[in-house]
C-alpha cells in the first residue's frame, strides 16, 4: 500500500467484512472500488454507471468518517429508493480521498 491508498472496510450483502485499499489518485468513487474488487454480483451495483440515478449502490455509512455533502439528485434518488436508512448514501457520490481513509460502509440489500 502506498501513500496515496487509503483503507476503506465494506460489507458486503451476505454480511462478509472486506478491508480494502483504494487508491485516491485515481478519481474513482466508492462504487467503482466495489466493484472492481467484485464485491457485488456484477449488473446489482451502479447500474446507471454512477450518475446518481439509481439506488443500486446504495450503502449505509457506519463510521463518522467526513464525507462530501449530499447532493440534491442523490437525495432525490435516497428518497424513492428501498431499505434508505438514516445514513444511507448512494456509493457513486462518494470519491475516494485521503479524508475518507477509516470508512467503513455495509452494501444495502438489492432492492
Amino acid at each position: 500500500m502506498d501513500d496515496l491508498d487509503v483503507n476503506i472496510t465494506i460489507i458486503d450483502r451476505d454480511g462478509v467484512k472486506h478491508n480494502v485499499n483504494a487508491p485516491t489518485d485515481m478519481a474513482m468513487n466508492l462504487m467503482e472500488v466495489i466493484r472492481s474488487y467484485e464485491l457485488a454480483p456484477e449488473g446489482t451495483i451502479g447500474i446507471c454507471g454512477g450518475m446518481a440515478m439509481c439506488a443500486s449502490c446504495q450503502c449505509y455509512i457506519l463510521t463518522d468518517t467526513e464525507l462530501p455533502e449530499m447532493q440534491d439528485d442523490e437525495e432525490a434518488m435516497l428518497s424513492e429508493a428501498f431499505y434508505v436508512k438514516d445514513n444511507s448514501r448512494l456509493s457513486c457520490q462518494i470519491p475516494i480521498t485521503p479524508e475518507i481513509d477509516g470508512l467503513e460502509v455495509e452494501i444495502a440489500p438489492e432492492s
